[in-house]
């Protein structure tokens, strides 16, 4: 008896899910909200520099949104290109936070990808640029930001 309850609760999923598929999944029913147009950088390490020595890498994975008339295939294809001028500057002068060696500048780092990524893209397909994860290397044996002694910091 188990077995074809089982079975009927079964093939009633099976036959459920693709018609709940097409209707949109049962959420957001009548609305014509405009889908989200990005690109997904896979992450890359950029350098901290202290007085000229490097003291740690932070990776970090950043998601480019774009205008809702850009052409997503297009621009998705220079993904390569995007991490490339990330990387250069990032080594060109680094995004050292001064507050913490376990994190970047993230309002220099955004403004000046930014401006990278839309002479990429093409002018007027850039909207914004959002950082995903930030993740340091090391977390401990770190100088104190303000000079003092080296400190294990726990994030």
């Amino acid at each position: 008896m188990r077995r074809r309850i089982l079975a009927f609760a079964a093939g009633a999923l099976l036959i459920a899910g693709p018609a709940l598929a097409a209707e949109g999944g049962g959420k957001d029913k009548g609305k014509d909200k405009e889908p989200t147009q990005y690109v997904d950088l896979q992450p890359v390490g950029l350098p901290v520099v202290l007085n000229g020595r490097l003291i740690n890498y932070i990776f970090v994975s950043i998601r480019i949104q774009l205008t809702p008339n850009a052409n997503v295939s297009k621009v998705r294809t220079k993904e390569p290109y995007f991490r490339d001028a990330l990387v250069k500057l990032g080594h060109r002068t680094p995004f050292t936070n001064p507050k913490s060696y376990m994190t970047l500048d993230m309002p220099r780092l955004k403004s000046v990808f930014g401006q990278e990524a839309s002479a990429i893209a093409g002018p007027g397909n850039v909207q914004s640029i959002d950082v995903m994860a930030e993740t340091p290397q090391k977390t401990s044996g770190l100088p104190h930001p303000d000079g003092g002694k080296t400190t294990t910091i726990q994030p």
